[in-house]
């Protein structure tokens, strides 16, 4: 998977994204090109991603606040904070 839609987002980012989180969306970047590049399918690196964030998510904050953080990525996705490539209908 190409990522330059990640380096495109950070070149784009909102003051309030701290310079940690966008050097952490880098090493994010970089490992998903390796992964990628070594043949792991996509959808297979999205669920372990996404299993390995809740995991520490819980660990850190505790299972009922990531639950009610979970909750809100509804509305998110409904607004396409995540879509990358938006349809025109």
């Amino acid at each position: 998977m190409d990522t330059r839609w990640l380096q495109d987002r950070l070149e784009s980012l909102p003051p309030e994204l701290e310079a940690e989180e966008t050097e952490a969306l880098r090493y994010i970047a970089e490992a998903w090109d390796e992964a990628s590049g070594d043949g792991i399918d996509p959808r297979v690196l999205a669920n372990a991603a996404l299993f390995a964030a809740f995991s520490q998510l819980v660990e850190t904050y505790g299972e009922s606040a990531v639950i009610s953080m979970a909750e809100g990525l509804k509305a998110r996705v409904e607004r396409g904070e995540f879509t990358l490539k938006r349809r025109l209908q």
